[in-house]
């Protein structure tokens, strides 16, 4: 009996049909960045500060910096400079016009270099207004950058990582938790902080197969659509329940330990981009590393293969074989060991205690970068740098009265930023940043409101013999109290508060 083949002469021909047509929202990237244009042409150029200069401190005397390639300082006009960068953005906005205008699919690569345009022109716009009579540390404002977005960058990728299989891991926030309390906890009693960065993603490990457990199972094939969300409060109970019972005692006493900074000899001579690239802890450089390693795992082997079809279509995968609810626990794990080496970040990688509520919200924050950067291991990991960056600027540049006659020099950093956000509102602020409010200034201390009472009056129901509760006054400082008088006596005269 032949075993070919049977060919069927009447079978359809298949037929391959490029789509030319133009997307229904071809115009809303273009539109959006021509308002974003516009408002910088509006608020950060007209209300410059005329003849003031903006200082951007790009490179150091120590720096590899061959003829002096990079300047030191770069200075710009705050007005005129801020007005150039605005009509920058809108040109590429223009450009951004033209492009989806002419062209049903344009270039990706056309699309993207004149989007990296207007961001960049936009952000110097914006940073040139804000410095006005002031300087930037360029390398500084990075560094802090970086520092900010690596434990995002760890909980986007471990977002990615359950995504992909799908399953919602909204536990990312716990996870997090549990990695900078074991990495602390293991540093402190060993002694040793390597163990430290080992003891981090075992423990979220441990936690996210618990939760996991906890739950019942993972969804299967047939709930796919109907999956629930892993809920992390439990998680965040049991690691203040093992805050304040085991490890408290021990290693709070202690010092915080912090991991080591790697330099790279050469590189981190570059001016601007080598300290922040070249001159930082582990966990940053294991941060690049796994966004490449997972980028080529997800969509060059086989392995990635699968968990994105048991994300897309589970029933599909499970017919040919592949084990639904076994690549999902796999990458749910994975993906909470990788939560805990951002919890790591927050401890070990800062030289900061455990403290109860030091994730602060940022397992949902990376919960947004991922979806911001559309489930990509490249595009999580940007928009955690985005947010990052955005708060680098608000720690570095809180507001700061403008300079005055006897106040520091303005060509100097603001470094009574600080200051003034800790004190803006106390009678003293003026004492650490130059100048006195001004009358009308609404945190002038004599328009402030009157701080409210420390104690309020304990009330004491009165009755025949028992006396009739007053007030006593105490000394500046202290709390006041009630004591009991006798029936008719006289109010005694409070004392006079001590000088």
């Amino acid at each position: 009996m032949s075993t070919a083949p049977v060919v069927v002469a009447d079978d359809s021909v298949v037929e391959k049909r490029l789509d030319d047509s133009r997307p229904a929202g071809w115009w809303h990237l273009p539109a959006t960045t021509t308002v974003l244009g516009l408002i910088a042409l509006v608020f950060f150029g007209p209300r410059g500060l005329p003849g003031a200069e903006s200082v951007y401190a790009l490179a150091r005397e120590t720096d590899l910096n061959p003829l002096g390639l990079v300047p030191e300082r770069v200075t710009l006009p705050s007005q005129g400079g801020a007005i150039v960068l605005s009509v920058l953005a809108l040109a590429a906005s223009a450009g951004l016009w033209v492009l989806q205008a002419r062209q049903a699919r344009p270039s990706r690569g056309v699309r993207i270099a004149l989007i990296a345009v207007f961001a960049v022109a936009w952000v110097l716009a914006f940073m040139t207004w804000v410095i006005s009579q002031r300087s930037l540390d360029v390398t500084t404002l990075l560094q802090g950058t970086i520092v900010l977005a690596v434990p995002l960058a760890f909980g986007a990728l471990s977002g990615v990582l359950s995504e992909r299989a799908g399953v919602i891991n909204i536990a990312i926030e716990g996870q997090s938790l549990f990695g900078a309390f074991g990495a602390t906890l293991v540093g402190s009693l060993t002694g040793n902080v390597w163990l430290g960065l080992l003891a981090a993603p075992l423990v979220a490990l441990i936690m996210g197969a618990a939760a996991g457990a906890l739950r019942g199972r993972l969804p299967g094939p047939a709930d796919h659509r109907r999956r629930r969300p892993e809920r992390p409060r439990h998680r965040r109970d049991l690691v203040l329940l093992r805050h304040r019972d085991a490890g408290q005692p021990r290693a709070v006493q202690r010092a915080a330990a912090r991991l080591p900074t790697l330099r790279v000899p050469v590189l981190a001579d570059l001016p601007v981009i080598g300290r922040v690239l070249f001159e930082q802890n582990i966990l940053v450089y294991l941060m690049w590393i796994i966004v490449a390693g997972l980028t080529v795992a997800l969509f060059r082997t086989r392995w990635g293969l699968r968990v994105r079809a048991v994300g897309e279509h589970p029933k599909a995968a499970d017919t040919v074989g592949i084990a639904v609810n076994l690549t999902r626990w796999k990458n749910v794990l994975l993906g909470a060991a990788v939560a805990g080496l951002g919890g790591a970040t927050l401890t070990i990688g800062t030289g900061v205690a455990f403290g109860e509520e030091m994730s602060a919200g940022k397992g949902y924050i990376a919960l947004a970068a991922m979806i911001l950067g559309r489930y990509h291991p490249v595009g999580a990991p940007l928009a955690a740098l985005t947010f990052a960056f955005a708060d680098s600027l608000q720690r570095a540049w809180a507001p700061c009265p403008p300079p005055r006659a006897g106040s520091p020099s303005p060509a100097t950093s603001c470094s009574c930023s600080r200051t003034w956000s800790r004190c803006s509102r106390s009678r003293a602020w003026w004492a650490g940043c130059g100048s006195p409010p001004r009358t009308g200034d609404p945190t002038s201390s004599s328009e402030l409101p009157p701080p409210r009472r420390a104690a309020q009056r304990r009330r004491v129901p009165s009755s025949p013999g028992r006396g009739v509760p007053h007030r006593v006054p105490s000394p500046r400082g202290a709390a006041p109290h009630v004591a009991l008088r006798p029936p008719g006596a006289a109010r005694s005269s409070p004392p006079e508060p001590p000088q």
